[in-house]
């Protein structure tokens, strides 16, 4: 799991809008702007004229975004401190709605006012783990300002590589020659390969898994300058990185990530019918891809982990059916250090707290289960119970349709448990 930050961009990191990039590490070039939250009226220059406003939302497309309010595009250039403050009261308060967002939009609670630049050319440079090179590798391209996905696609050649042994560290002359392959004019090398080195120091003192500099540019005063960058960091290193994570912007969160986070669940929705309850990461990707085997879309990824309590249960089935589209649930544990009969209590609760009539499969295995078994069976209540994983799945599947079938038909389901 990783937190994501956009810094001269998107941000979810509240604390990064006080100086972005340069709070982070000083030293790496970027434009000179400031951030302007929630009043529009706090809007103004930079020293110059030239500006451009950024709308502070954690998505990509900005550019080709539209505003509730119908304004087209979350970034503008604008010529006047009066245009800024104008642009930006149609920004701020408003949705933006862009390809990664969807219909639901995210909130734009404040923008960021910049110095405009003139780029001569523009560069793609980032910085992530690759399992390949076990460790960190620096990438690069001549082609940036543009979707790197398509550039990879279309001309892999334009892609560079440079790994970086994580022991010894980043070297001089690594950083020198990515930047000759990427086309720095040779006055630049040197202050391209600086600033690269700056990122990686960085990277490893954040405990960041990705730096995105999308573009890296030349500007026309002849400067090595970052334009925009996306920064995502470990949630491992939370214990150790409380100021970055203090800084996470829950409005640009979905709500459920947010609440799986306050009960300490490890939750992902995803597109399906079929919620799933699981203790460990494994078996919810396993049981996912078993469900899918059979003809079902799985709603969510839901991890309860292997200490979970029974409040957490109850609370994973709030953020499990919380999502209108679940029709059922599937809840697979294999009780090794998790109780089976603390799983079992917290379907129990659930159930009745939420009053639940959507199907439930259950199947249990492993410690305590008879216990487990028992408490369900004692409850009353019509949930299903399979000890194989398999026929677990196909009896989901089936139960989903017959629920997807029925809401078509706008006629009412009630399931009876076999004698």
């Amino acid at each position: 799991m990783v937190a994501h930050a956009r810094c001269q961009g998107h941000l979810r990191a509240k604390g990064l809008s006080h100086g972005g990039l340069h709070h982070l590490q000083p030293g790496v070039g970027r434009p000179e702007g400031r951030w302007v939250p929630c009043r529009p009226g706090h809007c103004h220059g930079e020293g110059t004229k030239d500006l451009v406003v950024k709308a502070q939302v954690l998505a990509g497309g900005r550019g080709k975004g539209t505003f509730e309010g119908g304004l087209k595009g979350g970034v503008k250039i604008v010529f006047s401190p009066e245009e800024a403050k104008d642009i930006s009261s149609k920004m701020i308060g408003k949705k933006l709605f862009t390809k990664q967002t969807g219909e639901k939009g995210r909130i734009c609670n404040q923008v960021f006012i910049c110095e405009r630049r003139y780029p001569r050319r523009e560069y793609y440079f980032a910085i992530t783990m690759e399992r390949s090179f076990q460790g960190p590798v620096l990438i690069g391209s001549s082609q940036g300002g543009v979707n790197i996905e398509d550039v990879a696609a279309e001309n892999p050649d334009a892609i560079i590589k440079e790994p970086i042994d994580i022991v010894e560290g980043i070297k001089k002359e690594q950083a020198v020659r990515l930047a000759q392959k990427m086309g720095f004019p040779p006055n630049l090398v040197d202050e391209a390969a600086e600033n690269m080195i700056k990122l990686y120091n960085l990277f490893l003192k954040y405990d960041a898994t990705m730096i995105e500099i999308n573009p890296m540019v030349e500007d026309a005063s002849g400067v090595v300058m970052c334009m925009d960058a996306k920064i995502n960091f470990d949630s491992n290193s939370a214990y150790r990185q409380k100021k970055i994570f203090d800084m996470q912007d829950w409005t640009q969160e979905d709500e459920r990530d947010r609440d799986a986070a306050k009960a300490d669940l490890n939750y992902i929705g995803l597109d399906g019918n079929i919620g799933c309850l699981v203790n460990g990461a494994g078996l919810a990707m396993a049981t996912m891809d078993i469900i899918k085997l059979h003809g079902g879309t799985p709603a969510n990824f839901l991890d309860v982990g292997g200490g979970a309590t029974v409040q957490q249960v109850t609370e994973a089935f709030k953020l499990i059916t919380s999502d209108k589209k679940v029709l059922a649930i599937l809840v697979n544990i294999f009780g090794g250090i998790m109780r089976c009969d603390v799983i079992a209590q917290g379907i129990v609760m659930a159930v009745k707290d939420l009053d639940l009539k959507i199907p439930i499969v259950v199947r249990l295995q492993g410690t305590r289960v008879d216990d487990a078994k028992a408490l369900i069976t004692a409850s009353g209540l019509k949930i299903l119970a399979c000890d194989d994983l398999d026929e677990a799945a196909k009896m989901v599947v089936k139960l989903s349709e017959i629920v997807s079938l029925a809401k078509q038909a706008q006629v009412d389901v009630k399931f009876q448990l076999p004698i």
